[in-house]
């Protein structure tokens, strides 16, 4: 069997990847922050309200890309 993909799988791939990364990071940014809050409740900040954009994503896939494709 072949595990060969196209340019547009890899591409794909890489796209999932980025917003995983980007999801996964927001992520952890927000349970620090509620760490925080519950270790400190005088001294509370706020959530961040923020959207993981295409644009972010794009840019974060180019930089896995890259990465693979560095010699």
């Amino acid at each position: 069997m072949s595990d060969n993909k196209s340019g547009y799988e890899i591409r794909a791939d890489l796209l999932n990847q980025a917003q995983g990364i980007l999801t996964d990071n927001y992520q952890r940014e927000v349970e620090a922050i509620h760490t925080h809050n519950d270790a400190f409740p005088n001294d509370k900040k706020p959530l961040p309200l923020r959207e993981i954009t295409g644009e972010e994503i794009i840019m974060t896939a180019r930089q896995l890309n890259e990465f693979v494709t560095e010699k």
